[in-house]
């Protein structure tokens, strides 16, 4: 029975128990989300991606400033690199604007006509590696198992390279040009007005960040990804991004033991920490858009389930009738994710079932994004024993198999080809919508 006084504090502050009820649920779905992160953290899959990914960057970083720089110079804006990278090195201490002047120095004196066709293509490659490897950690979060096609790869990822520092200077100028403007000044003179604008100068570098963060969530995943939850996991990211920056800045600061210990080594150490910490906060927050738009998948453990042989088949099956029905009725193209929906199985068990389909070009990707499915084989030709030996092949055709092995598995399998494994595809699944057309 609950005390008087409780239940007089309950109502004042929730008003009916109703309230209180949702706040306890809500409550308790926060903590299912932060078991979650930690569970993944301490699973270690994403600490190594954050330092395979600080590895990549080591290579990529001067590539891909030199690239930003030739855009940025031929937009006139090049002068705006050194203070952006200042900012991102800012929690090093004095020694960050060093390496950023440091860094500049050397990208500006590439010259870009001197390398030639295969040093601009060794460029572009490193720098282009650096995204890959991006995408292919957010498609590890995702559980997504297919990379995009290389040609949508390069058009994809040059899109980013050209845009993408374009509209960070962008929003960073208008922002600088918009606070230091005199219509501003005259604004921040009168009251309240003054403190709005003062929040807002103080909270606009945590939504550019946060910006940034759902742009990449939203974009770099070989999954379509709502908004809402991109941007749930990017305003974590850009304040845990901020909460380290300053923390890190305090570390490095009483911290003078480092330079004592590794003299000049002391600076890479950091910058590696540093680099470290800010992929690592990434990730966190692309796990945490995953969640939010898959909150089926908080489940106490991140590992499906082992796949057995027969649900395999009947899951392959299942998926080309759904494929294949669409396309003899002339309807869209289902895509992984619809399947993923629509279908009650686990994520990765249907992606992996689909990247055995289409290892063995039963299916094809189609589309703008590469996710869009259809028949690339004549449903007509292609007997129900064909794709059920195909499927129970996997992706490595049955290897280490001995040879009395297969001939006693093929002799089992002889029984289902004589009988209903003759009948085609199309044979089938209009054999399953006759009685429902009568």
């Amino acid at each position: 029975m609950t005390p008087p006084w409780l239940a007089k504090l309950r109502d004042t502050l929730w008003g009916d128990s109703e309230t209180l009820n949702r706040f306890q649920r809500e409550l308790r779905q926060a903590g299912r989300y932060l078991y979650a992160l930690f569970r993944d953290l301490l699973d270690g899959q994403i600490s190594m991606r954050a330092m395979s990914l600080v590895y990549t960057t080591l290579l990529s970083l001067v590539p891909l400033l030199a690239l930003a720089f030739s855009l940025l110079k031929g937009l006139g804006a090049h002068n705006e690199l050194e203070p952006v990278l200042q900012r991102f090195l800012a929690p090093l201490g004095p020694q960050g604007n060093e390496v950023a002047r440091t860094v500049v120095a050397f990208v500006e004196n590439i010259k870009v006509g001197v390398l030639g066709f295969v040093g601009v293509a060794l460029l572009l490659y490193t720098v282009l590696s650096m995204i890959q490897k991006v995408e292919d950690a957010f498609n590890y979060i995702w559980r997504v198992a297919m990379r995009r096609r290389l040609g949508q790869r390069i058009g994809e990822y040059l899109s980013v390279l050209l845009i993408g520092p374009f509209a960070i200077f962008l929003a960073l100028g208008m922002t600088a040009s918009v606070m230091s403007s005199g219509f501003v000044a005259k604004l921040a003179a009168i009251e309240p007005l003054g403190a709005v604008i003062y929040v807002l100068g103080r909270l606009i570098p945590y939504l550019v960040i946060v910006g940034l963060f759902t742009f990449l969530y939203v974009f770099i995943p070989n999954t379509r990804v709502r908004i809402g939850a991109a941007f749930g996991g990017g305003l974590l990211a850009g304040v845990l991004w901020q909460t380290a920056s300053l923390a890190f800045a305090s570390f490095v600061a009483n911290s003078p033991n480092y330079n004592a210990i590794y003299s000049g080594f002391a600076i890479v150490i950091l910058l590696l920490i540093w680099l470290y910490v800010g992929w690592l906060i990434l990730l966190v927050g692309c796990q945490l858009a995953y969640y939010l738009q898959n909150p089926e998948r908080l489940t106490p453990t991140r590992t499906a389930p082992q796949m057995w042989a027969r649900a395999i088949e009947l899951l392959g099956l299942q998926v080309v009738a759904m494929v294949g029905r669409r396309f003899i009725q002339g309807e869209p193209p289902l895509t992984v994710d619809q399947l993923q929906r629509e279908l009650p199985a686990i994520p990765e068990h249907v992606e992996r079932v689909v990247g055995v389909l289409l290892h063995h070009g039963v299916l094809a990707e189609s589309g703008a994004d590469g996710r869009a499915l259809l028949p690339r084989r004549d449903l007509d030709s292609l007997t129900l024993a064909q794709l059920w030996r195909l499927l129970r092949e996997g992706l490595d055709g049955g290897s280490g198999v001995g040879a009395e092995v297969q001939a006693l598995v093929e002799s089992a399998e002889s029984g289902f080809a004589q009988a209903q494994g003759r009948q085609t595809v199309r044979a089938w699944l209009a054999a399953q919508q006759a009685p429902s057309g009568a």
